[in-house]
């Protein structure tokens, strides 16, 4: 089943989150059309490499012409204009940046397979749950329903002023109407009469303009109250969610909702604004003894001026962070002299300011000192973002190091500072920071980096404390181990269950009575007995998955994290021949897989194959290690030991559809290959030693046909063979 066709049969609750990153950067109706053919396509590789992505873009462009074709004959008029649509916009977006919808569209798949994990996953960890609470939804909703109040109370006050607009109109006619009759006139009862009629007018035009100040104040009164509360409450939690999204979290939402509520909240604000200036008009045309216009209008209008300076300080969101196309998994890891983007919206929709708005890009210096290489100045416009919001992209920067400061190359943790300058009725500056990033000059030190990355997001929400980790403090056990989960789910697309985690947690803590987890314990200190830290050792693992046992690590056939001592318990009531495959607490990058055996006795016995790395993975395929492994035990022929994968399933079941072609069979000359030679193959091989003093050779993996092998059985004594083919191989009885 492909990755779109198990994402169409998600709840609802995670078929809103996948909809969320599917917009007109890449338009889910593609996706659709053509999902086995992008999961076939190597979009990450494609996302560092420009001529692969120019290849795969103009590929892409002939699958949706074919697409076009087919609908074409069946007529589907909707689906031809949509498709004809998106294919100009695919040609004209991308054709000069091919490595920007490989980047997206690796994101768009990487983020489909987290959201799979996390469906699977049957219970929710504290950090998720606090994101998606009940509460936080409650005062969503609050917030979206005040807004449209204040709006349509704005609305109504507009109602108001021209009300107040025709009646002092209708009093200046009345009143320069008899002001223009002669003084003999004026003495008239009719005219006496009609200076009584003036005078219920001043008194309701006076009444009326409290009245419309009063609704303006109470307009601006409501506007503060939310802005002071909720809104920020919303908008902190947005920035919360998106720093749980950069270490691995759950897909952040709800900016666009965020966008609605601001824009509305400054139309409403501009529109009182207006209204105010309306009152100034009406107020040279006509004032009074008493009248509450001059008393008033000035206060309201610093109030208005104040908050629409506090709106548009607020609504500078710095959408993406800092990132390196080369890394989109590692977000805020920035290496010396390799490109970034970052990119800023505004979450004001004013058509007005498109250009207008001038945004400049900083370091925000800790110890060493950087500058910035590329264009870093530049305006907001409403080409940068698909749904028309105001935002800027800063796509070809560069930190280069001062050479003042180049005398430490260790990883410094900076930010970066975005200058906003415009003029809109007022003249408007600030200051927009991203997160924390670490930078790095060699790409050795990423690991390191994102675990401080990792450690900061989890810990603080403070986007300036550059001194954090001058003193870090412990995170809890629970927090810590649902990142980490996360870690597997965005990397590898699939997460950690509860068994997996309490390995993890054994690992990580001396007692289970502490319950908080030191950041040297995580990243600085060695494991016991080992020379590497905790931390180096889980990333070595997530390197490993990735390159070289992905699609068994998505099956959830590698149970991975389990002790040697629980493996034992696990395996040994189990059928002979039943393995699991786990990951090696010894060796960096390592995987090993474990069989059970019982002896003629009935003695149960263990075995553990030396863990493969991966420079043995990079010559062989690991299902393919598992099909054709043999074992040699004194004088027997070599047989195949796993049968069932942990904790019943047969082998070629679980990982059959994983192997690079056939089993291997033995092979005449006249089979294949260059002509008069025997077609040969790597099969790994095992000896079982039966005294364990005996030595073992360096490795297990050997360039040897079967129909080799038949030929050294009948020619070579099961000595010589020995020293040929056998590899370590670890054994234990119960």
């Amino acid at each position: 089943m492909s990755q779109w066709s198990q994402v169409q049969q998600l709840e609802i609750k995670f078929l809103e989150q996948v909809d969320q990153f599917y917009d007109d950067n890449f338009p889910m109706e593609i996706r659709h059309l053509l999902a086995q053919w992008i999961e076939s396509q190597d979009w990450e590789a494609a996302s560092n490499n420009e001529a692969m992505a120019m290849i795969l873009l103009q590929n892409l462009l002939i699958q949706v012409d074919e697409q076009l074709d087919r609908v074409s004959q069946e007529k589907n008029l909707l689906l031809i204009h949509n498709l004809k649509r998106i294919r100009k916009l695919l040609q004209g977006k991308y054709h000069g940046n091919p490595m920007h919808i490989a980047v997206i569209i690796s994101n768009c798949l990487r983020e489909e397979r987290r959201i799979l994990a996390a469906a699977s996953m049957p219970v929710q960890g504290p950090l998720e749950k606090s994101l998606q609470n009940s509460v936080v939804s409650e005062r969503q909703r609050n917030v979206e329903h005040k807004v449209s109040a204040i709006k349509n109370s704005a609305q109504m006050t507009d109602q108001d002023v021209k009300y107040l607009e025709d009646l002092q109109e209708e009093f200046d006619f009345r009143y320069k109407t008899i002001q223009s009759l002669e003084q003999s006139d004026k003495n008239s009862a009719l005219i006496k009469q009609e200076m009584l009629a003036l005078q219920a007018m001043l008194n309701t035009l006076d009444y009326k303009r409290k009245e419309v100040l009063s609704k303006i104040g109470r307009v601006i009164h409501e506007i503060d109250v939310l802005m002071s509360n909720m809104l920020t409450e919303e908008l902190l939690d947005w920035k919360r969610r998106q720093q749980i999204a950069c270490i691995g979290g759950p897909l952040h939402g709800g900016l666009d909702q965020l966008q609605n509520c601001f824009t509305l909240l400054a139309e409403s604000l501009f529109q009182v604004r207006r209204q105010l200036e309306k009152l100034d008009e009406l107020l040279t045309r006509l004032t009074y003894d008493g009248d509450p216009i001059p008393v008033q209008r000035p206060q309201l209008l610093e109030k208005v001026n104040f908050l629409l300076y506090n709106l548009f300080r607020n609504s500078f969101v710095v959408e993406r962070q800092p990132c390196m196309p080369t890394h989109p998994q590692r977000p805020m890891v920035l290496k010396t002299l390799i490109q970034f983007t970052v990119k800023l919206r505004l979450l004001i929709k004013l058509p007005e300011l498109n250009y207008q708005i001038r945004v400049k890009c900083n370091v925000l210096h800790s110890n060493r000192r950087f500058v910035l290489c590329g264009t870093h100045v530049k305006a907001m416009n409403m080409d940068e973002s698909a749904n028309g919001s105001l935002s800027v992209e800063f796509r070809h920067l560069q930190p280069k190091e001062m050479k003042s400061s180049a005398g430490s190359k260790g990883n410094e943790v900076c930010g970066f500072i975005l200058d906003v300058a415009f003029t809109y009725c007022v003249r408007f500056s600030h200051q927009t920071s991203s997160l924390p990033v670490v930078m790095i000059s060699n790409v050795s030190q990423l690991p390191n980096a994102w675990a401080s990355i990792i450690w900061y997001n989890l810990s603080t929400n403070d986007p300036q404390n550059l001194s954090f980790f001058n003193n870090p403090p412990a995170a809890t056990l629970s927090q810590l181990l649902e990142v980490l989960s996360w870690q597997f789910s965005s990397y590898v697309g699939r997460g950690l269950n509860s068994e997996q985690l309490n390995m993890l947690a054994e690992k990580l803590m001396v007692s289970y009575n502490d319950y908080q987890l030191s950041w040297a314990k995580f990243c600085k200190e060695h494991l016991p007995g080992k020379s590497f830290t905790f931390w180096v050792w889980l990333e070595a693992i997530l390197d490993l998955i990735k390159k070289h046992i992905l699609p068994l690590w998505i099956d959830g056939y590698v149970m991975g994290f389990v002790s040697k001592e629980k493996e034992r318990i696990l395996l040994k009531d189990k059928t002979p021949g039943t393995f699991l495959l786990r990951f090696s607490e010894s060796n960096l990058g390592g995987i090993t897989f474990t069989w059970v055996d019982q002896l003629e006795n009935g003695e149960v016995t263990f075995h553990s194959v030396e863990p493969y790395n991966k420079g043995r993975l990079a010559a062989l395929p690991f299902a393919d290690i598992l099909r054709d492994y043999k074992v040699i035990m004194a004088d027997n022929v070599p047989e195949n030991p796993l049968k069932y994968l942990y904790p019943d399933i047969p082998k070629d079941k679980a990982f059959g559809k994983h192997y690079s072609c056939q089993p291997n069979e033995v092979s005449k000359p006249s089979d294949g290959g260059v002509k008069g030679y025997v077609p040969s193959v790597f099969i790994p091989v095992s000896k079982i030693l039966n005294d364990s003093t005996d030595p073992h050779s360096p490795s297990d993996l050997l360039p040897m046909s079967p129909s080799v092998y038949a030929v050294l059985r009948e020619h070579l004594s099961p000595t010589v063979i020995e020293t040929a083919v056998c590899c370590k191989l670890f054994h234990s009885y119960s």
